[in-house]
């Protein structure tokens, strides 16, 4: 009688296998990230804290992900994005409920800290692995993974509101939805693959080469401008309505059209990808949302504006997954270390965002600041028409 031999599985069908583990992490990620963020007010309350002793807790976060960016440099070409995504998982879930429980300014900024850098490791890792499935299946989904990771930021939202409604504690709260993250995130890990091979470039250098190439440096540059943008629009663009355009009420739905628009198009982003050469679909989209928010600040009307971001945010939906899945796919070149390089460079723009637009507002206008958005934006266009990772 013949053995009861099991076939091995179709590398698209361990594909499809990984790629939900991917999603799951990726929602993980976002909803745990977004989930206290309706704490702030209370916490700042709690350890009595003023507005300048908050902001300097807060950048526990900032500070700990960008010390994520170095420690993945090196840990991830030895231990796989697979396994740094379960030790990251479990230190993210681990590290946050030490967040509710700080008394004073400097035990919220470790507590911060070293979950800032729990979640910066989970999100260059599950982006790593997402890399290696894009691989495997041979098409593009990294749009898709973002999408997911907006969805839960936007779950998690929601759960830390109704928290605080219910006067639920942040380290209870955070140890009930992280519980089931943990659970589920390991357990759907375990499907998870292999890192991607370096793409070869005909040299005879070492297929792991760990060294900062012009190419990073390109598509780390387009990551910095599109992702100082997101951080400018998320604190200036409602300052802007009501401040600048006697927006009233009106001004949050600046942000949250903007935001409804990357979630959008990232869903559908895998699609566009596939279908249409990114380095032509790219530039489009970012052109037409640099025309339209330039265009806003020169009408200068609360319904203009909202319009406006809305196209900006369709416009710079797909960059930075596009460009993060371009640097896992540099030649001869560890996907886990080029993603970390290109990743780690962009964050720096999403705080370097806030800062800057305040500094030129102080000494101009806030209209007058914001013309920095169109004009990076602009610049994305042209980084991503030429930039030869995004024609590979």
């Amino acid at each position: 009688m013949a053995g009861t031999h099991r076939p091995p599985i179709s590398a698209d069908r361990a594909g499809r296998r990984a790629q939900t583990g991917v999603v799951a992490v990726f929602f993980s990620h976002g909803l745990l990230f977004a989930s206290w963020t309706a704490h702030i007010p209370l916490v700042k309350a709690h350890i009595g804290l003023d507005d300048g002793a908050l902001g300097l807790g807060l950048l526990g976060i900032p500070a700990g992900s960008l010390l994520a960016v170095g420690v993945s440099s090196a840990v991830i070409p030895r231990l796989g994005s697979r396994r740094l995504v379960q030790l990251a998982l479990v230190g993210c879930c681990a590290a946050g409920p030490f967040v509710g429980l700080a008394g004073t300014l400097w035990a919220l900024f470790a507590a911060l800290l070293v979950w800032g850098l729990f979640q910066g490791l989970l999100d260059i890792a599950m982006t790593t692995q997402a890399v290696a499935v894009e691989k495997v299946r041979d098409r593009p989904i990294m749009n898709g993974m973002q999408a997911s990771w907006s969805i839960g930021a936007f779950v998690g939202a929601a759960t830390g509101a109704a928290g605080v409604a219910l006067g639920t504690p942040l380290t209870l709260q955070l140890v009930l939805i992280g519980t089931p993250a943990l659970v589920i995130g390991l357990w759907l890990s375990t499907r998870m693959l292999a890192d991607a091979e370096p793409a070869s470039d005909g040299a005879r250098s070492s297929p792991t080469r760990r060294r900062v190439s012009p190419m990073m440096l390109v598509l780390g540059g387009i990551a910095f401008a599109t992702l100082l943008i997101e951080g400018a629009v998320a604190d200036w663009s409602s300052v802007y309505l009501r401040d600048s355009l006697g927006g009233g009420a009106a001004a949050g739905l600046g942000y949250t059209s903007f935001t409804l628009a990357m979630v959008l198009v990232r869903l559908f982003g895998n699609r566009l990808v596939a279908r249409f050469p990114i380095h032509v679909l790219l530039p489009l989209l970012a052109g037409v949302g640099a025309v339209a928010f330039a265009g806003a600040l020169l009408v200068g009307t609360v319904p203009a504006a909202i319009a406006a971001l809305f196209v900006l945010g369709l416009g710079l939906g797909t960059v930075v997954p596009t460009v993060f899945s371009a640097a896992g796919r540099i030649p001869g070149t560890h996907p886990g270390f080029a993603v970390t390089v290109v990743s780690g460079i962009g964050w720096i723009g999403i705080f370097a965002g806030p800062p800057l637009i305040g500094m030129l507002s102080a000494v101009s206008s806030l209209s007058a600041a914001l013309w920095v958005i169109p004009v990076l934006t602009a610049l994305i266009a042209i980084g991503c028409r030429y930039a030869t990772a995004l024609r590979r």
